[in-house]
């Protein structure tokens, strides 16, 4: 009993100092998903921009994911594997998502790229099943078409989370992957990178007051909506027309209307352009993290956010909702979806100023991510004076994995200058545009978005942190 005793103390100050202290040097990289296909890949038809360019095949792996893959007939060698973005909503996997992210892509498969993509094994949120199940098409491909030269992982919007997510995860095993592309990133994880919609959803209902209405049963705004609620994006939409007018001409609105509009655009800072899409994230997307993978618990906050911006903000705050985390919640949210910044691939970030749905600032995160990792050495960031969200210019994805395929091959690293110069070469094939504008610094992610007690530092999620959490059992999202 006396040696059980010290073998417990042991353990337990082992642990108490790597939480002080922080776990010294790399962890063992993740162990990777099973290859198992259970059908395919099998020849399938093209995207119509790829149709005299590449051979394409789909596929459905052991857990139910789809997948797409194309080759192309004048392959260098290479391999991109592409983390899609959303998360999109339902049960099972999307036979189409793969197929429509590889026409989206094309470029890629025109530059002489083999593409792979997962549409995931569901629906719904899960940052590191999303990961896995991109690991896993990369695994399907070395099983059909042999080890590529390199291997280049790519995300856009929440699969920039995915992407970095497996590139921390599964990017340390020796040439499994070479180098990742992030473009358009929601970089600042799922603990902290949904706020901005949580502070949507509370100024929604309090100027509006529809959502719920008085006559319908209460629920706190957290939950975006009760698990066994009817409402469609027809409803929201309407709800959201009859309190601000939104999609009519300024003329056409009420006094009322208007002044709620103003009010919840100037506090929140959401794009009026983008407001249904963000509070369709926050009802139904919020509906998913709560109710189906959290077992309801409320994994968000808004405790000591000062609200500014509308015409009344003594009121506002006053009368706001307000809400604390769940720590179990947050922790488990946290755990699926935070970034350590522990990477030792080159990444390569490509961001457009304006985008309306995952704000510019999300690259300061990942930044201050990387720098509290001590790994800021491995990242470029680049930026374009675009407004677009779910795509750029085909040039500037062309120029970037050109870019980040030299930077890998050479070891010479780039910088926002020279990426920014070597666009019009490509953009002599595509005619899309090359919109850099080199001298761009995004202000922090808490200029932005208030942040919650603790906020201001990154990573959101230590490395220490995810060691730890990760031994208890059933922590975070499951698959």
């Amino acid at each position: 009993m006396y040696r059980r005793h010290r073998l417990r103390s042991a353990v337990l100050a082992a642990t108490v100092t790597a939480l002080l202290l922080g776990v010294a040097g790399e962890a063992p990289a993740a162990p990777g998903p099973s290859p198992a296909a259970a059908d395919g890949p099998a020849a399938a038809a093209c995207p119509a921009s790829l149709a005299d360019v590449a051979r394409c095949y789909a596929g459905r792996d052991a857990n139910g994911a789809h997948y797409a893959i194309a080759v192309p007939e004048r392959w260098n060698g290479s391999l991109v594997v592409h983390a899609h973005g959303g998360p999109d909503l339902g049960e099972t996997s999307d036979p189409a998502r793969a197929p429509e992210d590889l026409g989206r892509w094309s470029v890629m498969v025109k530059e002489g790229y083999a593409w792979a993509g997962s549409s995931y094994r569901r629906g719904g949120y899960g940052t590191r099943m999303a990961a896995a199940d991109t690991e896993r098409v990369r695994r399907v491909f070395l099983d059909r078409f042999g080890k590529p030269r390199r291997t280049y992982l790519h995300g856009q919007s929440w699969g920039g989370n995915v992407a970095a997510k497996a590139a921390e995860t599964y990017g340390r095993a020796p040439g499994a992957y070479d180098g990742v592309l992030l473009t358009n990133g929601v970089l600042g994880g799922g603990s902290r990178g949904y706020d901005h919609r949580v502070d949507l959803r509370v100024v929604y209902q309090y100027y509006c007051g529809n959502h719920p209405r008085p006559t319908e049963p209460d629920y706190p705004v957290w939950q975006g909506l009760p698990a066994g609620s009817a409402m469609t994006s027809a409803e929201l939409r309407s709800r959201l027309r009859e309190c601000t007018g939104f999609d009519t001409e300024a003329a056409g609105r009420t006094p009322l209307q208007q002044r709620n509009l103003d009010d919840i655009l100037g506090v929140t800072g959401i794009p009026e352009e983008a407001l249904e899409s963000h509070l369709r994230f926050a009802t139904f997307t919020f509906r998913d993290i709560v109710a189906t993978r959290l077992g309801g618990r409320n994994p968000f906050s808004n405790r000591g956010v000062r609200y500014a911006g509308s015409h009344d903000d003594r009121a506002l705050n006053a009368g706001v909702e307000r809400f604390s985390a769940d720590p179990g919640a947050r922790r488990d949210l946290s755990w699926d979806s935070d970034l350590t910044g522990r990477v030792s691939l080159p990444v390569l970030t490509l961001h457009a100023i304006d985008d309306p749905t995952a704000f510019v600032e999300h690259e300061a995160a990942y930044r201050a991510t990387l720098r509290g990792a001590g790994r800021e050495r491995h990242l470029v960031q680049t930026f374009t004076r675009e407004s677009e969200h779910s795509g750029l210019s085909d040039a500037e994805y062309a120029n970037s994995l050109a870019g980040l395929d030299r930077w890998v091959r050479t070891g010479r690293k780039p910088d926002a200058r020279s990426l920014a110069a070597s666009c019009p070469a490509f953009d002599r094939a595509y005619g899309t545009g090359c919109f850099y504008d080199p001298a761009f610094r995004p202000s922090s992610y808490a200029s932005r978005v208030e942040p919650r007690p603790g906020g201001r530092r990154w990573p959101a999620m230590t490395a220490v942190q995810e060691w730890f959490w990760g031994r208890i059992d059933g922590v975070g999202i499951a698959p």
